[in-house]
């Protein structure tokens, strides 16, 4: 298995308050900007544009940095059923990983939080490739040592996880939580495309060991 970081296992609702603080706009009037520009199918970065046209996200990181408001996420962040459910998985002999979007910042962030939970943790600075590019997909193929078929990638997100995991030849779980699941969830493809369709990765444990049944 293969978690995807952000609204998958960290919510990130305080990190966009931060962004909202930055950008010097009420956090609510971010918030529905931010929902509004999902809703409508573009990429999530162009919420700052609405904003500060021309916003560089790269450099506007580096800003904040050097002001001493780093970008961050720590235990307080994660989602209730996170370490309960890296447990049970464990617990039941799986191999877990962690891939996804991320800064190489958020990477060390995530090997203080992680190291003794998953065999893995890659992002998409380390790799040079992002989701939902087939590069990234392939490299997380390259990292697991099972086939693309034996793996279960876990996302929140139809358009950058579990479409392209799927085109990768991989098995995908969707949760419904944050601001992509919840908009996405009763679409066409977040109904046909994933393997699995879960509340809260508190119920994978049991739907992996019933789907296994019925693989075999």
């Amino acid at each position: 298995m293969v978690f995807d970081v952000g609204e998958c296992l960290v919510d990130e609702t305080r990190e966009y308050g931060t962004w909202a603080d930055w950008l010097g706009v009420p956090r609510h009037t971010f918030a529905a900007t931010f929902g509004a520009v999902i809703a409508q199918g573009r990429d999530y970065r162009e919420t700052f544009q609405e904003f500060q046209p021309g916003f560089d996200l790269h450099a506007e990181r580096e800003r904040r940095a050097q002001a001493g408001q780093p970008e961050h996420f720590g235990e307080e962040d994660l989602y209730p059923d996170v370490r309960a459910t890296l447990r049970q998985l464990r617990a039941d002999g799986l191999w877990l990983g962690i891939a996804g979007n991320q800064t190489v910042r958020a990477g060390e962030i995530l090997r203080q939080l992680f190291a003794d939970d998953v065999d893995l943790i890659g992002t998409s600075d380390d790799w040079g490739a992002s989701k939902p590019d087939p590069a990234f997909f392939q490299r997380v193929g390259e990292a697991v040592p099972f086939g693309a078929a034996e793996i279960l990638y876990v996302g929140d997100r139809v358009d950058n996880d579990i479409a392209p995991a799927r085109l990768s030849g991989m098995h995908t779980a969707l949760v419904r939580r944050g601001p992509w699941a919840t908009i996405q969830w009763m679409s066409e493809d977040a109904r046909k495309l994933p393997t699995l369709r879960v509340e809260s990765l508190r119920e994978l444990p049991g739907a992996i060991t019933r789907f296994n049944a019925r693989e075999h």
